[in-house]
């Protein structure tokens, strides 16, 4: 059965070690940097648990992300779960719980992989599947290692203990050390995985593991960026980074012990590789933050329409010229989505069901990461100089002698000075507050830096096809003399 939104707030009242502007946090749930973005959370929690969308949401007791997909029908059900909870945050929460949730299903599709030689790490992903699912927690990942000194090896930075290695085995674990970053949404869930996705030298066997634990797991701490929901005014002032700030967080091992039984990769490079790579996990990942990019972009669009309607210049020419360039760009990230879906692929030879287009879902991550940017500068262009001098905050709307000055000179043709400045707000929270400058960077890198995710697109892309068209050309016509005058 699913938790709903209070339970999942009491599954936060664990004692987790969180760090933010020098204090350790008490309770995440009260904090003024967290507890409106755990409000949030706690929403999706209570739409799957008891409400109107709980059958589009729900299978059998369990969030849909959490189920392998068998059919097509099933990927376009999970898309319709994942569409529910990204619009309940316009597109904002990017590591809302049913994307690592889809991640953990894509490795339970295929568990063969993590079974090797010297360590069989498929009872424990099932056991994580079962887990996770059956107790509708909130899996989070920490991935990359730290930004150190990226000419060298994991292994060559190990003496100083900079990413997280082994340093002890034990009869029932592992003591591991170091440290893993952006942590995104990490200092909400209830677990959270370490593991690597870059590709690691043969040599780096000591940091060549995947696990997870709880999240207020002795030694575990989270080291906190600044939080946008603590500097915002008002969700009149602030309405989207004021509810929506979902956080990244270093996450630091300090001889930390992880029972056996919580490892699902040990020792082997190629599987901690090959277990994003190999399995329907990534392209799971895609699937989710593809319907998050596409309702994203939905929502951008409509503030760009209100922001030309407000300025009374939405039927002029060029301003429909740009109204629908981004209509283009909503219709491009939704059709990627279904494209996928459409162009599905057996795992396992069915035996793991079925997952969406990988080549598909690969272009997908690079059009997302070049687009996001354009979109936001578009936005801008429309919305004019209005949106950088707006009253401070709502206080001078409501003051008696500033306000009704603020209702003369700030105000269009069917629109009155509150509504107006209600949606520039909005629209600023967007486009240009430190919180929508963390929003172009989260789009750019959320999957991974460009030479990653190009690169595996050229390894799992269908280059032979193109290849062979071009070859066709060639092959074609021969060296022919010219005809003589």
């Amino acid at each position: 059965m699913t938790r709903s939104g209070q339970e999942y707030k009491d599954s936060l009242r664990d004692g987790r070690e969180i760090w933010i502007d020098g204090e350790r946090v008490k309770d995440i749930t009260r904090h003024p940097a967290f507890r409106n973005t755990v409000d949030s959370i706690a929403g999706l929690y209570d739409l799957s648990h008891d409400s109107a969308h709980s059958a589009v949401l729900t299978e059998g007791g369990v969030h849909r992300a959490f189920l392998i997909p068998r059919s097509y029908e099933d990927l376009v059900a999970r898309r319709t779960a994942h569409k529910v909870w990204a619009e309940a945050s316009f597109g904002y929460l990017g590591r809302t719980p049913d994307y690592m949730a889809a991640g953990i299903a894509g490795f339970a599709a295929a568990p063969a992989l993590f079974t090797t030689d010297t360590f069989d790490g498929a009872p424990n992903v099932a056991a994580y599947h079962r887990r996770m699912s059956e107790g509708d927690l909130y899996p989070t990942f920490t991935i990359t290692n730290p930004q150190i000194d990226r000419t060298k090896s994991a292994a060559e930075q190990e003496r100083d203990d900079l990413v997280v290695r082994v340093v002890a085995e034990r009869d029932g674990g592992i003591v591991v050390r170091g440290a893993k970053m952006i942590g995104t949404a990490a200092v909400f869930g209830n677990e959270v995985l370490v593991g690597t996705i870059e590709p690691l030298a043969p040599q780096d066997v000591e940091h060549a593991l995947c696990f997870s634990i709880p999240v207020d797991t002795p030694g575990l701490k989270f080291i906190s960026r600044t939080s946008y929901e603590a500097q915002a005014r008002s969700v009149f002032d602030n309405p989207l980074s004021s509810r929506f700030d979902e956080n990244d967080a270093l996450l630091v091992c300090e001889d930390v012990f992880v029972p056996w039984e919580n490892v699902l990769a040990y020792r082997n490079v190629d599987v901690c590789f090959g277990q994003w790579w190999q399995t329907p996990a990534y392209v799971n990942f895609v699937h989710q933050a593809a319907t998050r990019f596409w309702t994203k972009l939905e929502f951008l669009t409509g503030v760009a329409i209100l922001l030309a309607k407000a300025n009374n210049t939405y039927q002029l020419p060029p301003v429909q010229t740009q109204i629908g360039r981004l209509m283009g760009w909503v219709a491009q990230a939704k059709s990627m989505v279904l494209a996928a879906e459409a162009g599905y692929e057996q795992v396992d030879g069915g035996r793991g069901g079925v997952m969406p287009d990988k080549e598909i879902s690969y272009a997908h991550r690079i059009m997302a990461g070049d687009l996001y940017p354009r979109a936001i500068s578009e936005i801008k262009l429309l919305a004019g100089g209005g949106v950088i001098q707006l009253p401070a905050s709502a206080q001078d709307l409501l003051h008696p002698e500033i306000g009704p000055v603020i209702a003369k000179y700030i105000r269009s043709p069917g629109h009155p000075a509150q509504d107006r400045v209600k949606l520039l707000k909005l629209a600023w929270d967007a486009l240009g507050t430190e919180f929508a400058g963390r929003h172009e960077q989260y789009e750019r890198f959320y999957h991974g830096a460009p030479h990653v995710y190009l690169l595996q697109q050229a390894w799992e892309g269908d280059t032979g096809a193109c290849e062979s068209l071009a070859r066709t050309c060639l092959d074609g016509y021969e060296l022919q003399p010219l005809p003589r005058a």
